[in-house]
C-alpha cells in the first residue's frame, strides 16, 4: 500500500524548467558563449554541483564553483520574481493528496528555491519534508534525492509513489523503488523508453484522482 506520495517541483507542479534555462543562458552570455540545447539535455535532473563543474568545464567561466551557483540562482529568483507559472492541477492535486497522505518534495532545485517557490504557492503546509539534489552526491536520474525524502518520510521507496515530469526523474524514482505517476513536460518531454517504465502516464495533473491510488 501507498504509504506516502513524493512530488517532483520544476515542469511538474510549476513551468519553470524553461527559465532555469534561461538563467543559464544568460549566464553563459556574460563570457561570449552560447548555451545550446544539447547543453540543456546534458545537465536536466542534475544538482547544483553537477551544473555548475559542467558549466566551468564547457565554457571556462573566470569563477569558482560556488561562484556560478550564486549567480545561478539570483538570476533565476529574479524570473521567479518576474513570473511564477503554476501549472493546471498541480495545487489541486497536492491539496488534495495532503489531507491523505504525508508528502515531500524531491527536487534538483536549492533548498532556498524550494523553500520559495512552495510557499508561493501557498503549500508550505502541505509537506511534511523537502529535499534537494543539493544535499545528496548525485542528482537526478541516480536515486539519491528520493532516498532522502522517503528517509525523511520515514518510508521505504517501496512505500512511496512519486510525480514526476522528466526523464531523469522518472528514472530516479524507479531507481529508489516507489513507483511512479508520470506527468511529461511537452518542453522536455521523457523518451517512450523512460514512459514505458512508469506505473501510469497523465497528460496533465487537472485530470489526476486520488482515488487512483487506493488499490496501488
Amino acid at each position: 500500500m501507498i504509504s506516502a506520495v513524493v512530488f517532483d517541483l520544476d515542469g511538474l507542479l510549476v513551468e519553470s524548467e524553461e527559465d532555469w534555462e534561461r538563467a543559464r543562458r544568460d549566464f553563459v552570455t556574460r563570457y561570449g558563449a552560447r548555451w545550446t540545447a544539447e547543453d540543456q539535455r546534458a545537465i536536466l535532473g542534475a544538482n547544483m554541483r553537477q551544473c555548475c563543474q559542467y558549466i566551468r568545464e564547457r565554457f571556462s567561466p573566470p569563477l569558482s564553483d560556488e561562484a556560478v551557483a550564486g549567480a545561478l540562482i539570483t538570476r533565476r529568483m529574479e524570473l521567479y520574481h518576474e513570473r511564477l507559472v503554476v501549472l493546471p492541477g498541480a495545487v489541486e492535486a497536492v491539496r488534495s493528496l495532503a489531507l491523505q497522505y504525508p508528502l515531500a518534495i524531491a527536487s534538483s532545485s536549492p533548498p532556498p528555491v524550494i523553500q520559495f517557490v512552495v510557499a508561493e504557492m501557498g503549500l508550505s503546509d502541505c509537506f511534511r519534508t523537502m529535499a534537494s539534489s543539493d544535499e545528496v552526491e548525485h542528482g537526478k536520474p541516480a536515486p539519491d534525492v528520493y532516498l532522502l525524502a522517503c528517509e525523511r518520510l520515514r518510508v521505504t521507496g517501496t512505500e512511496a509513489i512519486a510525480f514526476e515530469d522528466s526523464d531523469p526523474g522518472i528514472r530516479a524514482a524507479k531507481a529508489a523503488g516507489l513507483r511512479v505517476i508520470a506527468v511529461p513536460n511537452p518542453a522536455y518531454p521523457p523518451d517512450l523508453a523512460t514512459l514505458r517504465i512508469a506505473d501510469l502516464v497523465l497528460p496533465s495533473l487537472e485530470t489526476f484522482r486520488p482515488e487512483a491510488l487506493i488499490s496501488w
